[in-house]
């Protein structure tokens, strides 16, 4: 720490009870009051050196008693008078950066120019002021006191200079200089400078961008503020603004807190307090999307809840965290609900509206790429791709989100709805997610009527369910009947669709005239080997129709079983609303229609086996 010594003389002052005495051999002959200290001086001394103490003392009355001059307003209080009276006797003093700046506005206050005396006080604190200025942590302890001498500190602009000072530093981290005092500090004569004859060992500051975050979260909230703003004016990466924003927040609420070491930061300060401090560091977030992690932002959104803070910096927080809301994790958005009217126990509402932003942001950027015809086709397909990936993040979250806040029996199916809606169906790839979020509504909702349940399943597709979930659905007792049947239907389609494929596929790669078109149809994304080789391809394709074989042998063995077992058979269809035609209630089939690709000995089995849906 800098440190620049005055004076002289031996110390002569003591303290007596809530007095000052002066220790000379003369009678004092003026009293100096100062909150509870007084200070028993002599008028010479003081008027020798002050203008304003000169002044001071010609309108005292000229009598045997001790005058009495009541100085409570001094910047600085009795501490930076003590300081003053020293520099006046000539005793022996330090300048350091703890006491500059009161002692700065204290000579100002009294005038202390070069009129009266060279080398007078306000040009002594000006010019050690000026010297601190080129060190980080002595100009940030001066900053520090500036609160304590106000207004006179901002008229005499100390407290611009010193935050100009820092945002320097903060900027560029090569004019960041700490003193380095200590035995064991070794350092070279070029590592040193010479201030009023003491030596000051420097260094510089390191230069990772968040050194100066633990530094300046120590300062109050005017002060910070203030900094961050310069360091914005100066065009400070909004990265590095928004990583301070987020230290000093956690560093200050407690809710917010938990991140640091493990431990859990204490604050002091009230309620009203951290409210309005949440307010200021959302306000000075950057807008940039991405800067700012969303877990902070959705931690920041449930604290400005808790604490009632004002219903701009929920909104904006709500439209930060929307536009980002793909990087969001679930259990972030599971946020009490703690209105006044609380109809469920998460705040539905607020997930909505992030979720609109959301989809506003990214109908934009779709618009946007559309428009731009000179990109070319790959790239414009490239960033199509790029742009549904947060769409699709976003769209499995929802999901998994309308599955926790399912259970809840007081949340109404139009809120469920709109919330599901929103999420386009291209965004999904499988619906399994909205399926088990449907499920589970309609167990913790078994009041709903038929019209409802199947009101609600229209928000699923049944053809992008995957077989797990559509077997699951099949024996599903909650969900209507309609939708059972269309579950089984789209499962056989995909069947019958698969088979025929992999079939004319099988028969394509036979014909050698059409090696090209063999090739075409069995490459695939993951498998490179099969679109470069045809020998691969025909074997593989060859396994798979194998399978395929087998699949259906195990099918064809399973329906046998369920022939047998007749009742078993008869509950299927009549759970299904089918009833069994009796084989001599159908027509004879002569001769196959000539639309049809169905063979005669296939329709004979069709007749056996015949059922409608009733």
């Amino acid at each position: 720490m800098a440190c620049m010594k005055l004076g002289s003389k031996s110390e002569i002052f003591y303290l007596y009870g809530q007095s000052w005495l002066c220790s000379t051999g003369l009678p004092s002959d003026v009293i100096i009051e100062i909150g509870e200290a007084s200070f028993h001086l002599h008028k010479f001394p003081l008027i020798s050196r002050s203008k304003e103490l000169e002044r001071f003392m010609k309108d005292l009355p000229n009598d045997n008693e001790k005058s009495i001059l009541e100085l409570h307003d001094l910047p600085g209080g009795a501490k930076a008078f003590l300081l003053v009276a020293r520099f006046c006797y000539g005793v022996k003093m330090e300048l350091t950066p703890s006491n500059v700046v009161p002692l700065r506005c204290a000579a100002e206050y009294l005038q202390m120019t070069e009129d009266y005396g060279e080398g007078n006080l306000i040009i002594q604190t000006e010019n050690f002021l000026n010297h601190i200025f080129g060190y980080w942590t002595d100009t940030l302890k001066a900053l520090k006191t500036c609160e304590g001498v106000l207004p006179l500190g901002e008229e005499l602009h100390i407290t611009s200079r010193c935050i100009h000072s820092l945002v320097l530093k903060a900027a560029d981290p090569t004019l960041a200089i700490l003193p380095l005092s200590g035995p064991s500090s070794v350092q070279s004569p070029e590592d040193s400078e010479m201030w009023n004859g003491i030596s000051t060992s420097l260094t510089s500051k390191e230069t990772g961008e968040d050194w100066w975050f633990e530094d300046v979260s120590s300062l109050s909230l005017p002060l910070y503020k203030r900094f961050m703003q310069g360091g914005v004016a100066r065009h400070m990466k909004p990265r590095r603004v928004s990583g301070s924003l987020v230290y000093y927040a956690k560093k200050n609420i407690p809710s917010l807190s938990s991140y640091q070491h493990g431990n859990s930061s204490k604050s002091n300060l009230l309620e009203a307090d951290q409210r309005n401090l949440i307010e200021e560091i959302v306000e000075l977030l950057p807008n940039e999307k991405g800067i700012t992690p969303t877990k902070f932002l959705l931690k920041c959104l449930r604290t400005a809840m808790a604490l009632y803070a004002s219903s701009s910096c929920c909104a904006s927080l709500e439209k930060r965290i929307g536009f980002q809301l793909d990087e969001a994790d679930l259990e972030d958005l599971l946020i009490p609900n703690i209105g006044y009217s609380m109809e469920t126990i998460h705040d539905i509402d607020c997930v909505q509206r992030m979720l609109d932003h959301f989809m506003i942001v990214d109908h934009d950027d779709a618009d946007s790429a559309s428009n731009n015809d000179i990109i070319e086709e790959e790239r414009r397909i490239v960033a199509n791709c790029q742009r549904l990936n947060p769409m699709t993040k976003v769209a499995d979250l929802m999901d998994s989100y309308l599955a926790e806040v399912a259970p809840d029996v007081n949340l109404k199916l139009p809120k469920f709805q709109s919330l599901a809606a929103v999420i386009p169906d291209c965004a999904r790839t499988l619906d399994d997610g909205i399926y088990r979020a449907i499920d589970i509504f309609l167990k913790s909702h078994a009041w709903m009527t038929e019209s409802e349940k199947e009101q609600i399943c229209r928000l699923m597709n049944c053809q992008k369910l995957s077989l797990e979930a559509s077997t699951h659905a099949a024996q599903n007792e909650r969900l209507p009947l309609r939708v059972v049947v269309q579950v089984l239907f789209f499962e056989q389609l995909k069947l019958r669709t698969s088979v025929a494929g992999w079939f004319f596929a099988s028969d394509t790669l036979e014909n050698p005239t059409n090696l090209s078109g063999n090739l075409a149809l069995t490459r695939t994304d993951g498998n490179n080997i099969t679109h470069n080789n045809p020998v691969v391809a025909f074997d593989h394709m060859k396994d798979r129709v194998s399978e395929l074989e087998k699949e259906c042998l195990s099918m064809k063995q399973d329906l046998e079983k369920m022939m047998k077992s007749k009742g078993s058979w008869n509950m299927l269809l009549k759970k299904l609303g089918c009833r069994l035609i009796p084989k001599t209630s159908l027509p004879k089939v002569t001769k196959p229609c000539r639309k049809s690709k169905i063979a005669p000995a296939s329709v004979n089995e069709l007749e056996e086996n015949a059922v409608v849906v009733t």
